[in-house]
């Protein structure tokens, strides 16, 4: 008998010494790995997070037939960097610590984490009472098994976290209806143009704060911030909590191998509006330094019109938001906005035209990442000249011109003189140019366009919407 039981307690020793490797959620079956890099790939010796140090575990990618080994460490995780080949698949990759695990149906392409709140996480079904525009149309058309969906879970942490919940899914009916909207627009784009498997990757939590996505050392730099973090302020404040969504929703896949980044984010912070750009830059900074890959691209929506009055925000205004993530651009190297003035919804934060968004952030990375020619852009205020009673204001990366959606005026300018009030002002354009004046206003020293909560944008440029601006700092 007692021999029995030393030979059982040495077989359970030789599993527990060989059990299979653990992988976090994202490392797994349908993956898709950023093509042309070297990508790492992570886990953990046992089932455990413990785990035992010194295991050698060997990865072979199919795609090559290369072997890579490395060593657990004190916690039992291990870590790679293999190669990836140009797009392609499906793939296997075999990871082996005694006993072997293979994940199957791996595609090489390129990948995108998508982040943000609510304009990000809404579904293409939409939210109850709240649908996305032409979502019925693109559910009988999405079916792509080169397209995939890894949407994670929901989750406020006080301490960064080692995984999250979620899983890789081929895009078809079931998942584009229950997947990012904005994200899957933008991801369809790269599909169409591309031609190459792509991932997204949607991290998203409605109403979240900025600051929430940033690790504390990032925000000692902005005293306005709560610097001490406890279990209770993560309860009480879950989305809104500094640091909490990083830990829980971004520090797991910190490494994963990306092309780049879209970002939907900033209702949240309209109160706190007056240091949102160097706010989002050191965001961007923050993820930079983490993933380790450079300045990966970061192409972010402007917030769409609303009227704020709902939600009893009529206190502030959120042009001044607008006006930070427009600032934010020339802060950040490597960083583009999609405007959506034109987007909006005066009594809903949820703006329907999802597909607007998506696609605009997909303009944005085919035409400065994959240097797709021939594609618009968004002219952007460069300055104002004034003669007499009127106002010129002129544009950058105008060479189409720019132009009013309906008809030859606009309703949404106003000009001020020296006494700083504002009037409504008659506008019309020549070329690249508008002209502003108002009968009210006989020397004008300040011109605005669009600079309030709700607003349905007019003034265009080859298709696109320009963001709403103004010529003073009032």
């Amino acid at each position: 008998m007692k021999r029995l039981l030393i030979l059982c307690f040495a077989a359970c020793t030789a599993v527990l010494a060989t059990a299979e490797v653990r992988l976090p959620q994202f490392i797994a079956d349908g993956m898709v790995l950023q093509q042309q890099t070297d990508v790492r790939l992570w886990g953990w010796v046992d089932k455990f997070y413990g785990g035992t140090a010194g295991r050698a575990v060997t990865v072979t990618t199919s795609w090559d037939g290369r072997q890579y080994t490395a060593t657990s460490d004190a916690d039992g995780r291990f870590e790679v960097t293999v190669q990836t080949p140009a797009a392609g698949g499906p793939y296997d990759v075999t990871f082996n610590d005694g006993m072997q695990r293979r994940l199957t149906n791996v595609l090489i392409g390129e990948v995108w984490l998508c982040s943000g709140q609510s304009n990000m996480e809404m579904p293409v079904k939409g939210y109850k009472g709240q649908p996305v525009e032409g979502s019925t149309d693109e559910l009988f058309q999405c079916r792509d098994p080169q397209l995939r969906l890894f949407f994670a879970a929901r989750g406020a942490r006080q301490q960064p976290q080692r995984d999250l919940a979620g899983s890789w899914k081929e895009a078809d009916i079931v998942t584009v209806r229950d997947f990012s909207a904005t994200a899957y627009f933008f991801g369809k784009a790269l599909r169409q143009m591309l031609g190459v498997p792509v991932g997204l990757i949607c991290t998203a939590y409605g109403g979240s704060a900025c600051e929430a996505w940033m690790k504390a050392e990032w925000l000692r730099d902005f005293p306005e911030v709560q610097q001490t973090i406890s279990a209770d302020d993560v309860q009480k404040l879950q989305q809104r909590c500094p640091t909490a969504l990083y830990n829980g929703q971004l520090a797991p896949l910190v490494g994963y191998g990306l092309r780049g980044a879209i970002w939907y984010q900033g209702e949240d912070n309209v109160p706190r509006c007056s240091y949102y750009a160097p706010l989002l830059a050191r965001m961007v900074e923050g993820w930079r330094e983490e993933w380790r890959q450079g300045a990966f691209p970061f192409y972010y929506c402007q917030i769409a019109p609303f009227d704020y009055a709902h939600i009893d925000w009529a206190k502030y205004n959120s042009a001044l938001l607008r006006e930070q993530q427009l600032k934010a651009e020339t802060l950040i190297p490597n960083a583009r906005m999609a405007v959506l003035l034109d987007a909006g919804l005066e009594d809903g934060i949820h703006p329907r035209k999802k597909r607007q968004a998506g696609q605009r952030l997909a303009l944005l990375a085919l035409s400065n990442t994959y240097d797709v020619k021939g594609l618009p852009d968004f002219a952007t205020y460069s300055s104002v000249e004034f003669k007499g009673d009127t106002a010129i204001v002129a544009f950058d990366r105008s060479k189409e011109w720019v132009y009013f959606e309906h008809g030859h005026h606009s309703p949404n300018f106003e000009v001020a003189g020296a006494d700083r009030v504002f009037h409504p002002a008659e506008a019309w354009v020549s070329r690249n140019r508008v002209y502003v004046r108002s009968d009210e206003v006989k020397q004008p020293v300040a011109v605005r366009y669009a600079f309030r909560d709700w607003v349905v944008g007019d003034l265009m440029h080859d298709g696109l919407p320009v963001s709403s601006f103004r010529t003073d700092n009032w």
